[in-house]
C-alpha cells in the first residue's frame, strides 16, 4: 500500500472526530500530503552515494478561507503530515538534518482551493556533528539554503529540479539543469509538478504520481512519457484526453501543450538545462 493511501486512511479514521471540519475545506489534506512528497523529490540533494538529504521544515501557504478552516487543527494535522513525510523518506531512502515540522500560514494572494509549499533544510541544534561558525561569521539559514552542517557536495539542483540518485556502483548522473539536459514539468491550477522520471501517471487515485481531484478524471487517467519526442497516452479513461484542442488517445507533446482531462487543464512545459 502506498504512503499516500495509508495517510488518507489514517485521516478517514478521524473524520468523525477532530478532523470533521477539516474535510469541508476546499484544499484537502491528501492534496497537501502529495505536495510535500513532491517538495522532497524536487529539493533532494545528493551528498554521496549513501546519502540524499531532503528538507525537513515545511510551510504550507493557504488562502484566507482554507487557513481559517484548517488552522484550529494545525497541530494535529501538522503531526500527521510530518509522519507522512517521514514514511515517504524511508521508502525513498532520503535523510534529514533535523526533526520534521509542517506549519500552516495564511497567504492573502491565494484564492480558495489554491496553496503553495515552501521548504528548507534545518540542522538540529542538538546535532553533535554540526560545526560551529567562526566567531563573527553567521551561518546561512532560511528557505532555499543548504544545511549549515553540509559537507562538500555537487551543486544543488535548480529551483523546481529533482536530484537524481546515482546508480549503485556507477557514476552519479548529471543533475537536472546541467548542459544538455531537458527539464520537464506540468502546471495545474498554478501549481508546478516536476517530471523527474520516464513516466508520470495522472489520475484521481492517491496512487497516481499526480493526483487530480476532479470527478471527470479516472483513477489512472493518462500517462506522460518523456521519450523523444515526449508523448501523452490515455490509460483507458472514461472521458479521454484533449490535447491542443484535439480529442485523442495518444499525442506528441511540445512546450506549452494544453491537456484537458475532465474539467482540469494541464500545461506541459519543457526547457533546456
Amino acid at each position: 500500500m502506498g504512503v499516500l493511501k495509508r495517510f488518507e486512511q489514517r485521516l478517514e479514521g478521524l473524520v468523525n472526530g477532530t478532523f470533521a471540519k477539516v474535510f469541508k475545506s476546499e484544499v484537502q489534506p491528501v492534496e497537501i500530503a502529495g505536495a510535500l512528497q513532491r517538495e522532497c523529490d524536487n529539493n533532494a540533494t545528493i551528498w554521496n552515494r549513501e546519502r540524499t538529504v531532503v528538507p525537513n521544515d515545511f510551510i504550507v501557504e493557504l488562502s484566507t478561507g482554507d487557513y481559517e478552516r484548517l488552522s484550529p487543527y494545525s497541530g494535529q494535522l501538522g503531526d500527521e503530515l510530518a509522519g507522512l513525510v517521514r514514511d515517504y523518506a524511508k521508502q525513498q531512502r532520503y535523510s534529514f538534518m533535523g526533526p520534521i515540522k509542517v506549519h500552516l500560514e495564511k497567504a492573502d494572494d491565494l484564492d480558495t482551493g489554491l496553496y503553495r509549499v515552501r521548504s528548507r533544510t534545518l540542522a538540529s541544534s542538538t546535532s553533535q556533528a554540526q560545526p560551529q561558525a567562526p566567531q563573527g561569521q553567521q551561518q546561512p539559514g532560511g528557505y532555499g539554503y543548504p544545511p549549515a552542517a553540509a559537507p562538500p557536495m555537487p551543486a544543488a539542483p535548480p529551483p523546481g529540479g529533482a536530484a537524481r540518485r546515482p546508480a549503485p556502483g556507477g557514476p552519479a548522473p548529471a543533475p537536472p539543469g546541467a548542459p544538455g539536459t531537458t527539464r520537464r514539468w506540468i502546471e495545474i491550477n498554478g501549481t508546478r509538478h516536476q517530471i523527474s522520471r520516464s513516466t508520470l501517471v495522472l489520475g484521481r487515485s492517491t496512487e497516481a504520481d499526480v493526483r487530480i481531484d476532479d470527478p471527470g478524471v479516472s483513477r489512472r487517467h493518462c500517462e506522460i512519457r518523456t521519450g523523444t519526442p515526449p508523448t501523452i497516452q490515455d490509460l483507458g479513461s472514461t472521458n479521454g484526453i484533449v490535447v491542443d484542442g484535439q480529442h485523442t488517445t495518444r499525442a506528441t507533446l511540445r512546450d506549452g501543450s494544453r491537456i484537458v482531462v475532465g474539467s482540469t487543464t494541464i500545461i506541459y512545459r519543457q526547457a533546456e538545462g
